[in-house]
């Protein structure tokens, strides 16, 4: 009886000591190892991919933001993100997530007709050239781009907005565009917290 005793005694211990070395390991060498690879090789990547603008951080190069006014009508000085369906007020991180509405939902149809007259209005353009990206959210809810279509749609009615030469608006806009991931991945691309930031620059 006794000898059974021992050896369960032996196991359990035997088993509270690989719990002891895994935790220690999994638990604390590897996330401190992982933290410290990070903050040596992917500083920014690891902190968030913070954007700062006169000594301020203003927002994460991951994440979008709204350019409205408190009551949530687009300023017409800035250049415009996508629509977010991410939290109430869009673009949060804790709510990522798209509408999952299918392309024949009615309320996404009626969202959409919504948006396009908005955008339309706001830029002074015909409802049929608004871009796509102008009508529907990201799947993630999050996104900082737009495409350059969007971009250049905002030209006129940003210049006017500042009392700035169009042209040189356009040519801002156009610094900005990125190419797509190793050349041939994904689409064209423009920061809006980015060309907001150098468009503060220009004044107006």
């Amino acid at each position: 009886m006794s000898s059974n005793v021992s050896a369960s005694a032996r196991q359990y211990l035997a088993g509270l000591r690989v719990l002891l070395v895994l935790t220690v390991i999994l638990g604390v060498a590897y996330p401190l190892a992982v933290t410290g690879v990070g903050q040596l090789l992917f500083r920014s990547q690891a902190n968030g991919s913070l954007v700062s603008a006169g000594g301020h951080v203003v927002g994460s190069s991951l994440i979008g933001q709204n350019f409205t006014d408190a009551k949530g009508n687009p300023l017409p000085q800035w250049f415009q993100s996508r629509p977010s369906a991410a939290g109430a007020s869009g673009y949060d991180p804790t709510s990522s997530s798209a509408s999952n509405l299918g392309p024949n939902d009615t309320d996404l149809v009626k969202s959409i007709d919504a948006r396009r007259a908005a955008a339309a209005a706001l830029d002074g353009v015909a409802p049929a050239s608004v871009p796509p990206d102008a009508l529907t959210a990201s799947g993630s809810g999050l996104d900082s781009q737009i495409s350059p279509a969007y971009a250049y749609e905002q030209v006129a009615r940003v210049a006017k907005a500042r009392s700035l030469d169009a042209a040189k608006v356009k040519a801002l806009v156009a610094s900005f565009v990125q190419g797509r991931g190793l050349g041939f991945l994904g689409e064209q691309t423009v920061d809006v917290l980015q060309l907001n930031i150098a468009l503060s620059a220009l004044g107006g």
